[in-house]
């Protein structure tokens, strides 16, 4: 199964900058294992755009689509036999990256 792992960040106690090697040694050891399927992280929230195309025209607004002291800072996409696992995973990520961890399965087809 696959799971969206998301990496949580908060403006107001932000996690430690200086992770990179870790995240680096930690990703080298998923692709070993089996779980890399995909992972990034992403621009500040500033870089964001949301785009409504719900109503007779477009609207496209600047920044994220709620306002938050928290906001998604990267994400992960793993590929695990079960949940146990993955929580095993996300537990270990959050130290590593130091910043809290939301993992979701996707739906099943």
């Amino acid at each position: 199964m696959q799971y969206l792992v998301s990496v949580i960040d908060d403006r107001t106690n932000p996690g430690s900058t200086d992770r990179e090697p870790a995240i680096s040694a930690f990703n080298e050891r998923l692709i070993a294992e089996g779980y890399w399927v995909f992972a990034g992280g992403l621009a500040d929230t500033g870089a964001a755009t949301v785009i409504d195309n719900r109503g007779e025209q477009a609207v496209f607004s600047d920044g994220p689509f709620v306002e938050s002291k928290e906001y998604l800072a990267g994400v992960w996409v793993w590929e695990a036999p079960d949940l146990d696992v993955a929580l095993k995973l996300a537990t270990e990520a959050s130290k590593i990256c130091d910043r809290k961890i939301e993992v979701r399965p996707f739906l099943a087809e």
